[in-house]
């Protein structure tokens, strides 16, 4: 009797499922390690002139200028004397134009002295809403745009961490993860699992299954009045590394839980996204009722009000062609108006395909896909990211 058949005779049990988690994990693991050679870490490529002339938000023909008049050092030039570059010649480049540049203060986009960190949680009560996907792009685009960002992944499917390439069934399967800085019994400090990671000016705190934990011992901790509670833990956390940082992203678990409880009540600021569909404004209806009357009850145990300098509400996986979809966009902003971003995320092979190797749009390489394909979601994503890049300047009192 083969293997199959013996299954089908005997029934698939635990054990069964525990074989195809592991084999699953150690393909995985050398999938990854073949595509990441030599040193089996994601590495990041170098930007053209044009995407840093957008980057930096100076005119190609300026760049040119710079680098021919000494102003800018030199940087890797191919055979056609086209030049590219590193996140951190990027970042060399923007403070060369800091201190000589006309408008100076507009190549330094962080925080200023008494700016409060911003902490942005991106959450909705359904899965499927692009939460990881907005979280990975605005991380990757805000570091490029020169802020100092950390990405928490609040999930305990660690979808955010593999992206950065991790394998956290593997890597943090006892320790490492966000869970060790917010446990209750022999807590780290938030330094001891942040990672950093191949992309400049972006750090990271890796999730994984051990972090499901949480909701059952915020649950024993409440029963027990063990203190601080939940809802004060993360933003204790945060307090140690505050002054490294102008942007925490927090990637939310698709639930309701003490985890995402514990992101709200450290947040500045909620970025909800939905796809236009009836099925998920009525879920996201719903998450947004559940939330507000939860809320209420974690303000009465810590004895004060949570509150956020916004609330804005991001369509995702759109498209523009999709009558229905339109439909239902125009809907949700004619209830919502301005708190919906005027820009949506579009719904893209491009991102899609790269989302397949654990890659961004700000990653992959253009020669590898089709360039209208390509700028149009950059262009996207773009778009995204610098209308709630202008909500967290006045969040900070600038124009």
């Amino acid at each position: 009797m083969n293997d199959l058949t013996e299954r089908a005779v005997q029934g698939v049990g635990s054990d069964h499922i525990g074989a195809f988690a592991d084999n699953l994990a150690s393909s995985l693991d050398k999938q990854m390690k073949i595509s990441m050679q030599p040193d089996l870490r994601k590495s990041l490529r170098r930007f053209g002139s044009g995407e840093v002339a957008e980057i930096l938000r100076v005119s190609p023909s300026n760049l040119r200028n710079r680098h021919k008049d000494g102003s800018f050092p030199e940087v890797y030039t191919d055979a056609r004397g086209h030049r590219f570059y590193s996140a951190e010649e990027i970042d060399t480049l923007r403070g060369i134009l800091g201190r000589t540049g006309k408008n100076s203060d507009a190549y330094r986009p962080g925080r200023g002295d008494g700016d409060k960190l911003q902490v942005i949680s991106v959450v909705n009560f359904k899965g499927g809403s692009s939460k990881t996907t907005a979280t990975i792009h605005l991380a990757q685009r805000y570091a490029l745009r020169g802020y100092r960002v950390l990405v928490l992944d609040l999930d305990p499917q660690a979808s955010l961490t593999t992206f950065f390439g991790f394998r956290p069934e593997l890597e943090f399967a006892e320790s490492g993860t966000i869970y060790d800085a917010l446990r209750y019994e022999d807590q780290l400090p938030l330094s001891a699992v942040i990672q950093k990671t191949y992309f400049h000016n972006l750090d990271m705190v890796p999730a994984g299954l051990l972090l499901s934990e949480y909701e059952t011992e915020t649950a024993n901790a409440l029963a027990n009045r063990l203190q601080p509670i939940f809802a004060e833990r993360l933003s204790i956390a945060l307090e140690e590394v505050e002054g490294d940082y102008d942007i925490v992203l927090l990637d939310c678990p698709p639930q309701l839980g003490f985890l995402t409880l514990t992101a709200l009540s450290a947040s500045t600021g909620l970025l909800v996204t939905v796809v236009p569909g009836m099925l998920d404004i009525a879920s996201m209806s719903q998450f947004l009722k559940l939330a507000s009357e939860t809320i209420k009850a974690v303000e009465e145990a810590i004895g004060r009000r949570v509150t956020w300098d916004f609330v804005k509400f991001l369509i995702t996986r759109y498209e523009p062609s999709d009558g229905p979809q339109t439909q239902m966009a125009g809907y949700l902003r004619s209830i919502l108006v301005n708190q919906v971003l005027t820009e949506p995320m579009l719904k893209s092979t491009a991102i899609s395909d790269a989302g397949m190797t654990q890659q961004t749009v700000y990653e992959v390489d253009p020669t590898q896909f089709v360039r209208k394909t390509l700028d149009r979601a950059l262009t996207s994503t773009n778009s995204v990211a610098d209308e709630l890049e202008i909500i967290l300047q006045r969040a900070w009192g600038r124009n």
